[in-house]
């Protein structure tokens, strides 16, 4: 197996098509945030100094970010591959990546714009936990599970999805070039269903030597 990226937009479906590469092909899915929290909780010296940013309102700075990757990425069960996925975020991540890392293949979940907004803007949310969209609730805005009204999280609002994208676009998606540069990116067209966007992922990772 191979080490991979995924890359996409806020709500491009990175996170299912991780979990869907992860059981087929039995390699860990390494989000940045989850390895941020778990270090914070264990008390790690890097955890530390992560949570010296967070608790000051401070971005993490990239090299605390690396480190904390890298010391992930040297663990036994990441031997036979891994997907990144939310890091690199910035074309100055991915160089310092480059440094301690080998990188096989950068796969482009391409997710338009204007469907995105669709998608998370029309987001509803129950406390319960039950996640729906406005297109199959017919206009009820009630919980089918427990009954309860729904909510819009603030981050699912037109104006937050608007300035994500915006942020994505200034940020992240050079990625794109600097992958493409390297001759690693695989551009999916992620407007099928699930199963239809992982078949054209399996292809790509089925044709690397």
């Amino acid at each position: 197996m191979k080490n991979i990226i995924l890359l996409g937009a806020p709500g491009a479906g990175k996170g299912t098509q991780a979990a869907f590469i992860k059981e087929k092909y039995g390699v860990p899915h390494i989000s940045t945030g989850d390895i941020l929290r778990r270090n914070i909780a264990d008390g790690t010296p890097l955890g530390l100094k992560a949570k010296s940013y967070i608790d000051a309102g401070a971005l993490v700075p990239d090299d605390v970010v690396i480190g904390l990757v890298e010391d992930r990425l040297a663990q036994s069960d990441c031997n036979g591959g891994y997907i990144l996925d939310g890091f690199p975020r910035t074309v100055a991540q991915a160089e310092a990546l480059d440094r301690v890392a080998r990188i096989d293949v950068a796969i482009n979940v391409d997710v338009p714009f204007d469907v995105i907004v669709d998608r998370l803007s029309g987001r509803r949310v129950c406390a319960c936990g039950e996640t729906y969209h406005i297109s199959t609730l017919g206009g009820d805005e009630t919980c089918r599970k427990c009954g309860k009204p729904l909510y819009i999280r603030d981050d699912d609002k037109p104006e937050t999805v608007l300035r994500r994208l915006e942020v994505y676009r200034q940020q992240t998606a050079p990625l794109a070039n600097y992958y493409e540069a390297q001759g690693k990116l695989r551009n999916i067209e992620a407007t099928g269903s699930r199963e239809e966007i992982f078949a054209d992922i399996e292809k790509v990772l089925d044709d690397l030597h």
